[in-house]
Formats: C-alpha cells, structure tokens, sequence
C-alpha cells in the first residue's frame, strides 16, 4: 500500500512540472500591418535563447490598447503614439506612396520619379478608416492650429474601412490611395503599381511599451533594435567569451602579426555607414519642378521623334 501510494503520489506531481514548464512565460511582441519584425526575431533567438519570442499582428488602431492590457510586451508602432502611458523609441521613417492602378497615367512615370501633392489636384482620393498617414478630411472642418496635412484631390463618396478595402477600389478604378511604401508592398496586386509622393506626410514607426513594465526582457528587446551588441552590460543576455582574434586585435595585432590600427577605423566607418544607412528613410524618389503632364508630354514626344526617325 506504501508503495502504490508513493507512485501515486509521484505520478500526480510529474505532470504539474511539465504544465508549468509549457506555461513558462515567454516574450510578445506586437506589431501592426507593414512591418517586417523578423530581424530583430532572430536576433532574439540567438542572443536569448531561453526565452521564446512570440510575435503577435496586430490592426494600428488596437495595438496601443493591447499593451495597455498586457497583451504583449512591446510593440512595434506608427506614431504619433497617443497614450502617456507608454514610452517610446524611433526606429525609422517610411515615405509615402501613391498606389494607382497600372494602366492610369502615373504609371507611365519612371520608378524613380516622385510625384506631389499637387499632381493629385484633379485625382479621386481613398481615405480608409484605418489610415496611419494622419490625413485631415476637408470635411473635418480642422481648425487653424490643426497641423495634419489636408486630403489632397477629390474625396471619395465613402470612407473605405480598412486599406485593404482601399486596395481593391483602386483597382476597379474608383479612385487612388496613399500610403506607406509598406503598406503598398503588403496589399501588392499584379494589376496596380505605385510611385512616391515626395511631398507627402511620412510614417515614422517606433518601439514602444508599458512605462512602469520595463523589465529586463523589455530592456534587452530595446537594445536589439538599436543595435546593442551582445557583450553590453544591458539586458540579459551575458557577454560572451573574446574569441583569440578579437584578444590579437585588442592587443594591436592583426590576424597577420601586423598593427590593426587602420584596418579597424575603416571597419568601424564601414559599419557606422550601415548602420546610418539602415536607419535613413528611402530618399523618395527623383523630384522634378515640372508638372506630370509636362513631364509625360516630353517623354511621349521623345518617343514620337525617335519612331519618326
């Protein structure tokens, strides 16, 4: 009977241990439509290994309120970021693109030509309910101190609800839309095409989380994104171990014998330009002063000439 007790009793506190280990606490980051986390994904696997990283999408209206709740524990977000609860970090800037169908006359510019907020003068305007680029409706009626920039063009009859709405109205020629470049790549359709608008409003994206809840995993994450190595006395991952090349190199000496002086300056120019690279916004694109009619006049009279010759 003492025997068949213990093993009872055994048997009941093994599977606690292996729940409590499947509900070990890992660590959620949420990100909204556009954003590619994968990066700095693998890059938490390999600097914390023990701890698993869950990513979460989530709509842009709702993730600020998902941190908020505990949902996760950071997000990467669009600002301007509302709540004054939350803290948070830039990352980088998207520029803003013109998504039109590809037999519309934009199109016909080159990939590298930007248009502006005047060339959408006569153009019908899409502005889901969901837009990040924070357009003011002429309807809105914004008062003077309102700094959002004005809708351009013709405001659409209705609000789509969502971009991806947008999306198809654009293509079946209702009208045009605006949004980040990323947001154009994720709704890409073999039928529409987009150029940037050069002086369009940006989409800054940042990395934010709970004031009060930033915990060592949080402080690590902050690190990965702005680009801490693995040896900082920061986060939790610990330093690792010099290997013998960097022990030569702190010492003065290449892998050769000879003085790494030189060699480690431009390796560390190199490296400060990616980086600095990595951050910039893309450059938006060849502006020109002249209007897209102009423009696409000249380029279809050079065709006419050269089919006359």
């Amino acid at each position: 009977m003492e025997e068949t007790a213990r093993s009872a009793e055994h048997e009941a506190e093994q599977p606690a241990e292996d729940v409590s280990d499947a509900q070990a606490p890992g660590f959620r980051l949420a990100y909204v439509p556009g954003v590619t986390p994968s990066k700095w994904v693998r890059t938490w696997i390999d600097r914390v290994p023990d701890v698993r990283i869950e990513a979460l999408a989530v709509p842009s209206a709702q993730v600020e309120a998902l941190l908020l709740d505990g949902g996760a524990d950071v997000a990467i977000l669009r600002r301007p970021v509302r709540s004054e609860d939350l803290s948070h970090i830039a990352m980088y800037t998207e520029v803003p693109v013109v998504v039109v169908p590809r037999d519309h006359v934009f199109a016909a510019l080159e990939s590298d030509e930007a248009l502006t907020v005047a060339d959408l003068a006569d153009e019908v305007l899409l502005h889901p309910l969901d837009d990040v680029l924070g357009w003011a409706e002429p309807s809105d009626g914004a008062a003077a101190d309102d700094d959002r920039p004005a809708l351009p063009g013709k405001p659409a009859r209705e609000r789509p609800t969502t971009t991806a709405d947008a999306i198809e109205l654009v293509a079946a020629g209702i009208g045009l839309l605006v949004v980040p470049q990323s947001l154009a790549r994720l709704h890409h359709r073999k039928d529409l095409t987009y150029r940037t608008l050069g002086d369009g409003p940006e989409a800054p994206v940042a990395l934010g989380w709970v004031t009060e809840d930033k915990t060592d995993l949080v402080e690590e994450f902050i690190g990965i994104v702005r680009g801490r190595t693995a040896n900082s006395s920061r986060g939790v991952a610990g330093p690792t171990p010099p290997t013998p090349e960097a022990s030569k190199k702190k010492d003065g000496r290449s892998s050769s014998g000879g003085k790494s002086g030189a060699g480690a300056k431009g390796a560390r120019a190199t490296s400060a330009a990616a980086r600095s690279g990595a951050k910039q916004a893309p450059s938006g694109g060849k502006k020109s002063g002249r209007s897209v009619a102009k423009r696409l006049g000249k380029s279809q009279s050079m065709k006419g000439r050269k089919k006359g010759r």
